[in-house]
């Protein structure tokens, strides 16, 4: 979009207006997938919410990418690049509160990126934010919450998917050259019960075993499967704005 079709988004007095931010990040994901994994899965998050969202009446756009955030888990495998949580918070609370003031009425974090201190730095951020003197509304879909983690799948349930089946899928969907597909195939199942050894206090992958830095079952990912969570995350956003963000 130009400023000017923004403009205009936001001068309609009948919109309830909506800013949709991919918060991804930068880190590795095993042998086959790319480090911008949790970035290339948000942003299709987010542009299937807002494809639901505008059918259902809402003027939603989706905002560029956040590429780096809490990735410490992933800091021993090269490529990998984080920032503190408090860097990670301030973004998010400032870049909400600029298009707040700018006239949305409400900015969604759409996230694909698990590891537990991200999960922490945007709830953090969502209730710092409604404390704030000003206008707006800012709303987190968490998908690690227990009823929506039960839309999702059975690998994503169990907690082994970091790379595994879920994302692989998750991927493929959006564009299978992502993927190095012989490496894939090749990969033997290797289930963690990653929440296992969080609860233990682990605090990086290779703590927890992920050697090539996954977990799970990518050799069974597919496109199909990739399509069939993203009607589901999708679901998921929608769900968490129609709660927060009533239309006008």
């Amino acid at each position: 979009m130009t400023y000017p079709e923004v403009e205009a988004l936001l001068a309609d007095p009948g919109a309830t207006t909506l800013a949709l931010i991919p918060t991804g990040s930068t880190e590795a994901h095993g042998p086959h997938l790319p480090l911008a994994t949790d970035s290339i899965i948000c942003e299709e998050m987010a542009r299937r919410a807002c494809v639901r969202l505008d059918a259902l009446g809402y003027a939603s756009v989706r905002m560029p990418t956040l590429h780096y955030a809490v990735t410490d888990w992933a800091a021993d495998f090269a490529g990998s690049v984080g920032v503190s949580r408090d860097c990670a918070r301030l973004q998010l609370l400032e870049t909400a509160a600029r298009l707040c003031d700018m006239g949305f009425d409400g900015v969604v974090l759409v996230n694909a990126h698990l590891e537990p201190g991200n999960i922490e730095t945007l709830r953090a951020a969502t209730r710092e934010f409604g404390d704030r003197d000003g206008p707006g509304t800012l709303i987190f879909p968490d998908k690690t919450r227990r009823k929506n983690a039960a839309k999702l799948s059975a690998e994503f349930q169990s907690g082994s998917c970091h790379a595994g089946r879920y994302e692989t899928s998750l991927v493929l969907a959006v564009d299978p050259n992502l993927v190095r597909g012989a490496l894939a195939a090749a990969l033997e199942p290797h289930h963690v019960a990653l929440h296992e050894h969080i609860a233990r206090g682990a605090a990086s992958f290779r703590d927890c075993g992920l050697d090539q830095a996954y977990c799970g079952d990518p050799a069974q990912g597919s496109a199909e499967e990739g399509h069939a969570s993203y009607d589901a995350l999708a679901e998921i956003v929608v769900d968490a704005v129609q709660a927060a963000l009533p239309l006008r």
